[in-house]
């Protein structure tokens, strides 16, 4: 048994908040604290009212945005005019220039004058209003959200006495990041942030004939060196790491989300430092917290000391430990890009219900425009997807996995970056999910267009007494054997996307 409290606290789905720790065990949080170790850490759980919030939304806005083009690496590759480099060995893949470096020249001038640093003015933001941003949100169903606070760029959303490039003192001189944050804790949601800082001190491709490579711009570009040399121990100390805890302390966030790079060996020295602090906080101020990060290259953190995330893939199968995929609205882009290519609300919506199943959550990318505006067909998807939530909700909300996840022939593939190699979902593919009573729901991932067969609920297994389909209100046939369960396609349906049954014992 875990010592930590952190699964009693429960959330109240409706208002989507953690919950703080039970006064009986006010003793027991005054007691115990985290130390830096694995054996201290293995103490930790991930909480409730996490495991029940399955949909959350990720935010990435920055001066990324201003380019409009090339956005998600644009600092990096407007300077990679010797080859795009690969992010782990800091080689070039090719010796090609990435078009973003012509790009730039054409739209804003020659790197040497004009360098990223000169695009925070123009991340004006005029249009923005965290206020509806965070009412999109909850239209959407959307329990949880999480704004970047600061990218592999550098450059900090927020008010910080680290760094002078900051929003406060910089570009829209305002606090994004406590504007957002303040707005998603008033309206009741789940508040996360995000810091993908750690791969800043190799991100950028320092030449001589750049501006990133002038020692007096060090506190964004990082300290001039060889793209590829080991992240230096004084630039973790002196920067990454006191800029890390600024944004625990003044932000207090629930979920704190950390990219790739802090799974290098030369953050080891902080990953259980890190976590110790993070719970500690969260344990000061009568809260479980969640951190979220990713085991890529190397093993940051060891099972059952944090929460699993995955970028753009998902599982093949039920892992027991809760766990999170994050990905993009867009198929090409996290940042707002001219060229975004959008997934379909239908699509998303099935990929929701496969995660649920196997245990995940999903936390899903928006990329705003410089200006603050939400694009509509971004806001569109968000809200088909939280029309979907409204009629299918109880399938998703609090539930858990079933024995199985459930049937079909489409595979899902695993690995980093996996999701492009997927196949679309048919209407054989069954998942299943089942609310904390025990009420066991099963999704059509794609609209059925005959009767639906599903092999795994034989009489052996389960004796159904009814069914139920989630926003139709007529009656389900369906009949039982011990080669499955058989439900005669119904007639005149007007449901979107995924159909959830109710099976009834």
């Amino acid at each position: 048994m875990k010592k930590i409290i952190g699964a009693l606290a429960l959330v109240a789905l409706a208002a989507c908040q953690p919950n703080k720790k039970e006064a009986s065990k006010e003793s027991e949080k005054q007691t115990f604290t985290y130390e830096e170790n694995w054996e201290s850490l293995q103490n930790y759980q991930i909480p409730q009212w996490m495991k029940d919030a399955k949909f959350g939304i990720f935010i990435h806005w920055g001066p990324n945005s201003v380019a409009e083009k090339y956005t998600d690496w644009y600092p990096r590759w407007m300077y990679s005019d010797n080859g795009v480099a690969n992010p782990q060995t800091g080689k070039a893949v090719n010796g090609k220039p990435h078009p973003a470096v012509a790009y730039h020249k054409e739209k804003f001038g020659d790197q040497k004058d004009f360098g990223y640093k000169d695009l925070i003015p123009m991340w004006t933001m005029e249009n923005f209003n965290p206020k509806e941003w965070v009412n999109l949100f909850k239209q959407a169903g959307a329990q949880y959200v999480v704004p970047v606070a600061e990218h592999h760029d550098g450059f900090a959303l927020y008010n910080s006495s680290i760094t002078p490039w900051n929003a406060v003192a910089m570009g829209p001189k305002r606090d994004v990041l406590k504007e957002l944050t303040d707005e998603i804790k008033k309206q009741g949601l789940i508040c996360g942030v995000s810091s993908h800082l750690a791969f800043n001190y190799n991100f950028y491709n320092q030449q001589p004939y750049f501006d990133n490579s002038n020692p007096k711009y060090a506190d964004l570009y990082a300290p001039p060196h060889q793209m590829g040399d080991s992240v230096s121990a004084e630039w973790l100390a002196k920067t990454w790491w006191p800029r890390t805890k600024e944004i625990i302390d003044q932000y207090q966030p629930d979920i704190l989300w950390f990219d790739f790079y802090l799974d290098r060996p030369e953050f080891v020295p902080y990953h259980k430092k890190l976590a110790a602090y993070y719970y500690n906080s969260g344990l000061q101020r009568n809260t479980d917290v969640v951190l979220q990060t990713k085991n890529y290259k190397f093993e940051s953190y060891k099972k059952g000391t944090h929460m699993l995330d995955l970028e753009r893939s998902k599982m093949n199968a039920i892992k027991k430990e809760y766990w999170q995929t994050d990905t993009s609205i867009g198929k090409n882009s996290w940042y707002y890009a001219t060229n975004w290519i959008p997934k379909s609300a239908e699509d998303l919506v099935a990929d929701l219900v496969d995660i649920v199943s196997k245990n995940g959550c999903l936390l899903l990318n928006i990329g705003p425009r410089k200006d603050g505006i939400i694009p509509d067909d971004q806001k569109k998807t968000l809200l088909d997807i939280g029309r979907w939530l409204t009629t299918n909700g109880e399938a998703i909300y609090g539930a858990t996995y079933y024995d199985v996840y459930g049937e079909g022939p489409t595979q899902t593939a695993t690995g980093h970056l996996s999701e492009s190699k997927n196949k679309g979902f048919t209407p054989a593919d069954i998942r299943f999910t089942k609310s904390k009573e025990g009420t066991l729901y099963a999704t059509v991932l794609k609209t059925p267009q005959e009767d639906i067969h599903i092999k795994y609920l034989t009489d052996a297994k389960i004796q159904i007494k009814s069914i139920e389909l989630l926003g139709y209100n007529g009656s389900i046939s369906f009949e039982q054997s011990a080669n499955g369960t058989t439900i005669k396609l119904p007639k005149g349906v007007d449901l979107d996307y995924a159909w959830v049954f109710k099976i009834l014992k």
